[in-house]
């Protein structure tokens, strides 16, 4: 008996260790670098608190139900009376459930509704705005009041409100700096707004949390939080050095892909805004690998951004019609 005891200790011993192995040391929710991100710590650790509690009564009923009506010598016979039931516990363990509840409602919808405005303690600095918009699979940061652009990271002063106005140019995504904040859905022909803010000058990483095809994996981005002199610096070099982008090479930079860091002393805001909901559609579907050899049938897209002036549309459309008459119209049996 012993033996199998210390069998079964070890087992969960080894298992334990197996599984907590890939756990990463840095749990950066729980080591926030923004007065937004400490309120979504206490909030998580508020809920971690009042389910334990939860957790230890229900453990602990558990144990003490079990251990005094457990069959002994002295009872083998006992046959308990007949119950209809108690209309005090029943509400009891009504009312508990619904306690609970509203224990983490409160705390959830005071704190969601927080994180939306600019924090305490920051309202009277401006908030420096920069647009986020998400492609299929890299992060485009816009300054529009210092007209630079960066691809795949962001540079921030510390100790400001930063104003993400987020969309996409395709694809929805999600937003997401685990060490300065929650997250937030990026979407075509609408806009969403995150504040955030970081207390010190250090390097954060994003990424995207919403899947959207086989390089969801690779987008993510690096938050550099400078020091005010530092990121005005940063502007001014930028101004000075980086090349301007062109509208064509802005077009080929929304094509499903990958690349590194880049940077420009303009911005694509001076011929789209994703969030504008009368843009154009900016996707490629047919550039998407399924993998199967096969792409299916891609629908036509009178809005898509190749469609210059409707000309692209009807000559797709015509090619189309061609193709089936060749093929003597619809028909199966390949």
């Amino acid at each position: 008996m012993k033996k199998s005891k210390l069998f079964l200790v070890s087992l969960t011993s080894i298992m334990a260790m197996l599984l907590l192995s890939g756990c990463e040391n840095n749990m950066v929710v729980f080591n926030p670098e923004g007065p937004i991100a400490r309120q979504i710590l206490e909030l998580i650790n508020f809920s971690i608190a009042l389910m334990l509690l939860v957790t230890v009564v229900v453990f602990g009923l558990f144990a003490f139900i079990v251990w005094k009506y457990r069959e002994r010598k002295d009872n083998l016979e006992y046959e308990p009376p007949e119950e209809h039931g108690s209309t005090v516990l029943e509400i009891i363990w009504t009312v508990i459930p619904i306690l609970i509840i509203v224990a983490l409602t409160i705390p959830t919808v005071k704190t969601i509704y927080a994180i939306d405005e600019i924090p305490k303690g920051y309202e009277d600095k401006e908030p420096l705005v920069i647009n986020v918009t998400s492609a299929d699979w890299k992060w485009i940061f816009s300054y529009p009041e210092q007209g630079i652009e960066t691809v795949n990271y962001v540079n921030i002063p510390e100790d400001r409100p930063i104003d993400f106005k987020l969309t996409s140019a395709g694809t929805m995504q999600s937003f997401w700096i685990p060490a300065l904040g929650g997250q937030k859905y990026s979407m075509a022909h609408a806009e969403t707004q995150l504040y955030l803010v970081a207390d010190n000058p250090g390097s954060y990483v994003g990424r995207n949390t919403n899947f959207n095809g086989q390089g969801y994996a690779g987008m993510e981005f690096e938050v550099l939080s400078q020091t005010q002199e530092d990121f005005d610096q940063w502007i001014k070099d930028v101004k000075e050095t980086a090349p301007k982008m062109t509208l064509e090479e802005y077009e080929k930079m929304l094509e499903p892909s990958h690349f590194g860091r880049k940077t420009f002393s303009n911005t694509h805001l001076e011929w789209v805004d994703h969030s504008d909901p009368h843009s154009k559609n900016y996707t490629n579907p047919e550039m998407y690998d399924r993998g199967h050899g096969w792409p299916g049938k891609i629908f036509e897209d009178k809005d898509n951004y190749k469609n210059k002036d409707g000309k692209d549309s009807e000559t797709m459309n015509h090619k189309e019609s061609e193709t089936e008459d060749s093929h003597g119209g619809e028909h199966s049996g390949h």
